[in-house]
């Protein structure tokens, strides 16, 4: 099997981990890059250099064009194996990454809520809607619904509107109070004004609704129409997509597996972004959701710190800081409502892998007991959509992560126990 060394090793090349692999890269210091992705950049900044259009993107793809770090695209984290190893699989087959110290940056997934109909194909997530049209998914003329919390909402029917979608109602379920006092907040941050204005601007004409929730998806072979709340109100709105997003959860399940600290599932770490583990380092959003800037002020703490660079570091507190006052208030801002944990009925599907369903979840305790039970998070998505789902709706938590860590070819593992046993016998032969 292959095997690679690297003094620092980052995995996920989105904002957080590109700004810790430049960070750390300099004379002398050799610096991997792993990505499950064909280029640099994350959900963010998808489709690497050639498809950057802020200035922001445009430097940090420059800055790692111009690093001496080696990228290893299309590969993923299977598995830890010995300390300061991981199992790598790439297109080519297996390969053993050992390094000295290991930054991660596995980033965030969005947050799936279930309601009845939510499994029909059209049903989709919002920034999932909005990565298959910068794939080439066709949206000129669709009527499309956007329904969610959160800023990304805007973001993403201003992006699908100027790719020709027809954006017939954005749905956000925080309230019209709770809005006013997150623009009376936003003052504070001039980029980000321009930035809401901008998108404001964009959508002129776009209806939009608060304390607003979708509420039932309808169609037979795909989605047809969906039907939303807005307090004692309940409209049906025919569409060809919609697109939910309720949030984004941390993926932790790497620094799990390599049993670094995790509370309130967030991956902690100190001031330097270490986590409990030495030598290993953790920055972006399994940290904590914070958005682009914190992700950029947390990668590039963990890159300097890891390479010795103290007072380089030390200057991005203050950056890290105001991003993460930012962060608290989009938190308070677009919290949940409680509202949303009764949308799923009887019948509707919590665990889509293996089709069970919320009366069958809700009779157990805990996240543990419904796996062991009814097979719930057992699928290949290995509980990444339902977990997060039980997550809010019972307030489960899960409680192990095993090896792969995500899907992997049956030969990259076989690679791994022949490799194993070829080191057991060379060490028998030494003794």
């Amino acid at each position: 099997m292959k095997r690679l060394t690297f003094d620092v090793l980052v995995v996920g090349a989105g904002p957080a981990g590109l700004a810790a692999a430049v960070s750390a890269a300099h004379h002398g210091i050799s610096v991997g890059l792993i990505d499950d992705n064909p280029a640099p950049g994350g959900q963010i900044w998808r489709g690497g250099p050639d498809y950057a259009t802020s200035a922001q993107a445009k430097y940090w793809f420059e800055r790692a064009n111009a690093s001496p770090l080696t990228m290893l695209s299309r590969s993923r984290v299977i598995a830890p194996l010995e300390s300061g190893a991981l199992l790598v699989e790439t297109s080519s087959g297996a390969c053993k990454v050992r390094f000295e110290k290991l930054i991660l940056a596995p980033g965030a997934r969005e947050r799936f809520l279930p309601f009845p109909g939510w499994t029909l194909p059209g049903v989709m997530g919002a920034g999932g809607l909005q990565a298959l049209v910068k794939g080439g998914l066709p949206i000129a003329g669709k009527r499309v619904v956007i329904a969610g919390t959160g800023p990304l909402l805007l973001a993403v029917a201003a992006y699908l509107k100027s790719k020709g979608a027809q954006i017939r109602l954005i749905a956000e379920q925080t309230s019209w109070a709770q809005l006013g006092s997150f623009a009376a907040h936003l003052l504070r941050y001039p980029n980000y004004i321009r930035q809401a204005g901008n998108l404001g601007w964009s959508l002129l004409g776009v209806p939009f609704r608060a304390s607003c929730w979708i509420t039932r998806a309808h169609g037979t072979d795909r989605l047809e129409a969906v039907t939303v709340r807005q307090h004692n109100t309940i409209v049906t709105e025919e569409c060809d997509y919609v697109a939910c997003g309720f949030g984004l959860v941390p993926n932790i399940e790497l620094p799990a597996a390599l049993c670094c600290k995790i509370v309130d599932e967030i991956v902690r770490v100190d001031d330097w972004q270490q986590t409990d583990l030495e030598g290993v380092y953790c920055a972006g959003e399994a940290t904590g959701i914070g958005g682009l800037e914190l992700s950029l002020a947390e990668g590039q703490i963990a890159g300097l710190a890891a390479t010795g660079q103290m007072d380089a570091a030390h200057n991005i507190f203050p950056a890290r800081q105001r991003a993460r006052q930012f962060a608290a208030l989009l938190a308070d801002s677009f919290a949940l409502r409680p509202e949303l944990r009764t949308l799923a009925e009887a019948d509707t599907v919590v665990c889509r892998c293996e089709d069970v369903q919320y009366n069958v979840v809700k009779q157990h305790a805990n996240w543990r007991s419904a796996k062991l039970h009814t097979r719930c998070g057992m699928g290949p998505c290995q509980g990444r959509v339902c977990g997060a789902a039980t997550a809010f709706l019972f307030g489960w938590t899960q409680d192990s992560v095993r090896p792969p860590i995500t899907a992997a070819r049956i030969a990259s593992l076989i690679k791994v126990s022949e490799d194993s046993h070829h080191q057991s016998k060379e060490q028998q032969h030494e003794s």
